[in-house]
Formats: structure tokens, C-alpha cells, sequence
């Protein structure tokens, strides 16, 4: 498959591109889901360009194909509650009223970046939804699931920054773990 001016392959098939987690989940998942084997591509990115606005521009990709993963954090009677809010990359997360809400607490803010990159085994910049630990919610915006006028494909992270995988958004919504919340991004 071809997007934008990159060439994406299985990303079973180069797990030398994906964190060691994010390679394990999506092996799982084709175990359950053997479709996925072939629905989950990853490619090969230059480092200094994961940043979305970087990435979009260098690679001639739609602004709108590609879906943020954010880490976010809060207490409540002592517990903390993490969670990974994934919307697409022209919108953001409503962290203040609907992730604190979901999340049932009174305030809830961004992991700071060592302790997520830490906790999660993946580089900053290229944190995924796939992979993460099993005590973070993932919490998918209903858009990501939606096809976008740019089609179908949304590119996340690999966990790692020298690539980037792509799949349906619509399979991302059905990945082990996911729940899909409309209104999770605001415009």
C-alpha cells in the first residue's frame, strides 16, 4: 500500500519497526483476529519527523489520516487512574471535561514524558494505543472509527519513532481493550 509518499508493508512482517510490546499486542490480536495480519501496515519514517505536522509535510499524508495518542492521569480516594486518549490529529483531547470525567476524577492531566515513556516501553513521539499497559484505558474518539474524507486509514505510532503504523480506524476501535467514546476530541 502506498500513502502519501511512503510504502507500508505488514507490520507483522518487520518487527525490527515496532516496540516490543506494540509488536506483541498486534500478534495477539492476528492470533484472535487473523484479518489483522494483513490490516495492520507499518513503515519506516525518519526519527526527526514523527511529530504529526512534521510527518504530514514530508510525507505529502492527509493532516486528517493521522491520530494522536496522549497519556493522561488522575486520582481518586487515592488510585490512580491512566488512560490513553487517541483522537485524530486535527482535533484534541477533551482532557478536562470528558477524559476526567470517564476516568471519574476531579482533575486529570498528561503523564509527564519520562514517566510514560517509562511506563509504556515506548519512545516518546511514537506512543501507540497498541501495546500499552494492561492497567491504561484506551479510550478511542468515534471519529478515529470513522472513515475520514481521506479515507479509511489512520496512522498511529509503532511505539517506536522511526515508524509509523497505519490501519482502518474502524479496526482500531475493535482492538483488544479499546473503548470508542464519541465526544472524547474537541474540534
Amino acid at each position: 500500500m502506498t500513502l502519501g509518499t511512503l510504502t507500508w508493508v505488514r507490520a507483522l512482517d518487520r518487527p525490527d519497526l515496532l516496540a516490543v510490546s506494540t509488536h506483541a499486542s498486534i500478534e495477539a490480536w492476528a492470533a484472535d483476529d487473523p484479518a489483522v495480519a494483513d490490516a495492520v501496515l507499518v513503515t519506516e519514517i525518519d526519527p526527526d519527523l514523527a511529530d504529526t505536522a512534521a510527518l504530514t509535510e514530508a510525507y505529502r499524508l492527509p493532516p486528517a489520516a493521522s491520530a494522536n495518542c496522549v497519556l493522561v492521569a488522575g486520582r481518586r480516594e487515592g488510585e490512580e487512574r491512566v488512560a490513553a486518549a487517541v483522537v485524530r490529529a486535527t482535533t484534541r483531547a477533551d482532557v478536562n471535561a470528558t477524559v476526567k470525567r470517564l476516568l471519574d476524577v476531579r482533575k486529570a492531566s498528561f503523564l509527564p514524558m519520562d514517566r510514560a515513556v517509562e511506563e509504556s516501553g515506548m519512545e516518546y513521539g511514537g506512543i501507540t494505543p497498541l501495546g500499552l499497559p494492561a492497567r491504561y484505558r484506551v479510550l478511542v474518539d468515534g471519529r478515529v472509527a470513522t472513515d475520514d474524507p481521506s479515507g479509511p486509514t489512520v496512522i498511529i505510532g509503532s511505539g517506536v519513532r522511526r515508524s509509523k503504523i497505519a490501519l482502518p480506524g474502524a479496526l482500531l476501535a475493535r482492538a483488544p481493550g479499546v473503548e470508542l467514546i464519541d465526544g472524547l476530541a474537541l474540534a
